[in-house]
């Protein structure tokens, strides 16, 4: 049976950035990524924090692929505790997409809003758990600069 709530992300563990040079020639979508990361770097322990981005959060509310879905993307942070093994945290910028509820009200999907940090707290223990989070933090290393992760190569491309 396919799960109730689907969960995807992108981890960059904070502590892993050197340096967040931006290239002279960075789309603003780049630029604007790239601050978010230096706030979340200047507001968290970076010891204990991770960037989640490229991030979904869907919703299936009955049994179909297509009727009664709520999609949300995300970007943010999870701050986990000093053993680095439970989320303790989580600081998210949400936003609806798309659905396929008819007739739901503001306060519903506000209130499914909401219930997207509980869910990727959740999920996030569990990215833990399964070992995938040290798993992404050995295959990245130390990255120099942020330009090196996000496969920037110039000209807005």
């Amino acid at each position: 049976m396919a799960s109730a709530v689907e969960i995807a992300f992108d981890c960059l563990p904070l502590r892993l950035i050197g340096r967040l040079d931006t290239p002279l020639d960075a789309s603003e979508v780049y630029r604007a990524r790239q601050q978010r990361i230096a706030a979340a770097l200047e507001n968290a322990d970076p010891q204990r924090s991770y960037y989640l981005y490229n991030a979904r959060c869907v919703f299936r509310l009955a049994n179909s692929e297509i009727e009664g879905m709520v999609r949300f993307e995300f970007e943010g942070i999870v701050v986990t505790d000093a053993s680095d093994l439970l989320t303790e945290r989580v600081d998210l910028n949400i936003q609806l997409v798309r659905k396929t509820c008819h007739g739901t009200s503001p306060e519903v999907e506000k209130w499914l809003a909401r219930c997207v940090e509980r869910a990727v707290a959740i999920e996030f223990d569990r990215f833990i758990a399964a070992g995938q989070l040290s798993q992404r933090t050995s295959e990245l290393g130390t990255i120099e600069r942020l330009s090196d992760l996000t496969g920037f190569s110039g000209m807005h491309v």
